[in-house]
């Protein structure tokens, strides 16, 4: 069977962690730090601060920008749950908003959505291919839509404006315009979660890079105390001569990265530039030149002269057939040897969303994509056979299924 996502875990790998484990430091200390330093250099941002989830920088970020009851946070429907479960843990609601043919949240949508009420947008890069970033800020930066925006503390007062988060769980390494995703937005959060382009198993990464009159580097030390109980030194800290002592400055959260975890990453985002992601481009390539003259095919977006795709996974949608033989296809893939997916079910099909009364019909693209949408593996180990084996596989059931 050809899994869909599996880790890269190879000898690098295992002898980075093996060398973290006999150092006697396994939890946040030196590597993290070096893993956050590392990340900071890759992207061009301020600074990193790395974390435990995507979902907990999440959590962390909106509760440093002071979001709480009465808050809205506008989000794409077509997206995984986590950041949706972010705002609502925090006493807010999520406004959700319909997504462009991309797959990314249209900017349109955006605008019609901004009330009083508004004081983060989360857009997400779907696939890989990253949103339209420069749009979505021309519009929180109109007069009208900035007049809207009412500040409740001094952090939302400086910003004057609506915090833009992206979610960039799947982008690592994307680019617009020749600038990497990291230094897009005011704030970017990657995951590190075992399918993601690199791994540290669990794990995610918040980037920092707030416009002036913020101090990055003083927010990074704020958020480094709210992800760890609101403790003012972690362990790795306490250990350096008679620094024991420490204090508890709010009851903050507990998800800091371990040295783990990061030796993962240090190995993963080394080699990510000259090797992990020109595989992946090469496997999205290969799908690509495959199924473009297939009629049935709309195949997702391709790096263009603007924006460069990180290819996580190949997000196919087959022209003609609805959920049911979507769902079909995929199982006699499966049953031919080989594993696929969907990204994602909207949220307002999810039972928690669907009882707070979200309506799918009110987001028509989402469904419309969602409904005949299938991802299919990019992974580095994935071998050219592995990749000939399953597009035989898909156009052959596809074709079956169709009828043509």
């Amino acid at each position: 069977m050809i899994p869909f996502s599996p880790p890269r875990i190879d000898d690098k790998t295992i002898e980075e962690v093996k060398e973290t484990l006999l150092s006697g430091w396994i939890t946040t200390g030196p590597k993290t730090k070096l893993f956050e330093k590392h990340i900071s250099s890759y992207c061009g941002h301020k600074r990193t601060i790395c974390v435990s989830s995507a979902t907990a920088g999440f959590e962390l970020m909106m509760n440093w920008f002071g979001v709480g009851r009465g808050d809205e946070v506008i989000i794409p429907a077509y997206t995984y749950c986590a950041i949706a479960n972010a705002v609502v843990h925090l006493g807010a609601k999520p406004v959700m908003v319909d997504v462009d043919d991309d797959f990314t949240i249209s900017p349109e949508k955006i605008r019609e959505s901004v009330t009083s009420k508004t004081k983060v947008i989360i857009p997400v890069d779907v696939g890989g291919y990253p949103a339209d970033y420069k749009r979505i800020y021309d519009i929180i930066n109109e007069k009208k839509i900035k007049e809207k925006f009412c500040p409740d503390n001094d952090v939302q007062k400086g910003l004057g404006r609506i915090l833009v988060i992206s979610d960039a769980a799947h982008s690592l390494g994307a680019s617009i315009e020749g600038k990497k995703v990291g230094i897009l937005t005011d704030i970017t959060i990657f995951s590190f979660q075992a399918t993601k382009n690199i791994t540290t198993c669990e794990g995610g990464a918040v980037c920092i890079n707030l416009p002036k009159p913020f101090d990055c580097d003083k927010i990074y030390k704020q958020i480094a105390i709210k992800s760890l109980h609101g403790q003012t030194k972690d362990a790795y800290s306490k250990t350096k001569g008679n620094s024991w002592r420490y204090d508890i400055l709010e009851a903050g959260y507990k998800s800091n990265m371990t040295d783990l975890q990061a030796a993962m990453g240090l190995v993963e985002l080394k080699r990510y530039e000259s090797d992990m992601l020109p595989k992946r481009k090469y496997i999205f390539n290969k799908y690509y030149n495959a199924l473009k003259d297939k009629k049935w095919a709309i195949l997702p977006p391709a790096d263009n002269s603007k924006n460069k795709s990180a290819c996580n996974v190949f997000m196919l949608r087959v022209s003609g057939v609805n959920e049911q033989q979507r769902d079909e296809i995929i199982k006699r893939v499966y049953n031919d040897g080989a594993s696929l997916n969907v990204h994602y079910i909207p949220l307002p099909l999810l039972s928690f969303y669907r009882e707070l009364n979200y309506n799918i019909e009110n987001f028509p693209k989402s469904y419309e994509l969602y409904s005949n949408e299938i991802s299919l593996p990019i992974y580095y180990d994935l071998t050219d056979g592995n990749v000939d084996f399953i597009i035989n596989s898909l156009v052959r059931n596809i074709e079956s299924v169709l009828g043509v």
